[in-house]
């Protein structure tokens, strides 16, 4: 029986008989119930959340906003300390868990990512420290946007595909990861997003693999995640050609910057 909580009224309601039938859906009552029943609604999932100066809010919001459907779960916001942390755009983020009161065995490990402050993080070794020591045991390691970068340098992308802000991602090969052209990237434990709203395709994505494609299609029903941009300027293949071009020019200092953190001996012109 489904617990009257906030979230379970939201989800339930999504596959009410009254709402299947406002929407036309030709699916019984029973047929409903029975889905209810097979859905695993409730967890215990344990998600670190890292945060860090500099981050890209987006990275961490939009992911956060999917995991934050998992009723049971419990998502943890980590930083070296509780100190209010401020994110590229200036928005406010308060921490509740450090890295030493952090759970030592987590279900999901996650990073965001950003421009400098990103790569500050990844040259920082009490962070890096943390990373590595959690995704040796995590059950999925993660990441979306340039957060991938923090992963490499800690070690846990060696072999495996992963994915990046496009800006960045071939830095990824000088950590020994494949780097891959995809929205959302696995490679066995390893889930990583493309660049900020590709947080929400990772949130989904991990809902799903956390709970089942029922769960998610209501997750994402809820937050009326149904894209519709007024441009067609989301990606390298799609954008106009000025477009790519002013981009690239403006995030070249930082493309160089990675390139250097991911090959340190390699003479980057």
């Amino acid at each position: 029986m489904i617990n009257h909580t906030r979230r379970s009224i939201l989800l339930s309601t999504l596959l009410s008989p009254v709402a299947v039938s406002a929407a036309n859906i030709d699916i019984s009552p029973e047929e409903i119930e029975r889905n209810l029943d097979k859905t695993p609604w409730y967890g215990d999932e344990r998600i670190a959340m890292l945060v860090y100066p500099g981050m890209t809010i987006m990275d961490l919001a939009g992911p956060h906003c999917m995991f934050g459907s998992l009723m049971g779960a419990k998502i943890h916001i980590v930083a070296k300390s509780l100190s209010p942390v401020t994110s590229d755009a200036g928005m406010v983020v308060v921490p509740d868990t450090t890295f030493d009161s952090c759970p030592k065995d987590l279900t999901v490990l996650f990073t965001p990512g950003g421009t400098d402050g990103t790569l500050a993080a990844a040259s920082d070794s009490e962070t890096l420290e943390f990373m590595t020591d959690r995704g040796a045991r995590a059950k999925y390691v993660t990441s979306v946007c340039s957060g991938s970068l923090i992963l490499g340098a800690a070690g846990l992308l060696t072999g495996y595909k992963a994915t990046s802000h496009w800006s960045c991602r071939q830095a990824l090969a000088g950590f020994g990861a494949i780097p891959t052209d995809a929205r959302v990237v696995r490679d066995r434990n390893r889930i990583t997003g493309a660049g900020v709203t590709a947080g929400l395709d990772f949130g989904l994505t991990m809902v799903a693999e956390m709970r089942d494609q029922i769960y998610a299609e209501c997750t994402q029903l809820v937050g009326e995640y149904d894209p519709d941009p007024p441009f067609n300027a989301g990606s390298l293949k799609s954008a106009p050609s000025d477009v790519k071009r002013a981009m690239i020019k403006l995030l070249a200092d930082f493309s160089k910057k990675a390139e250097v953190l991911a090959f340190p001996d390699k003479t980057i012109s």
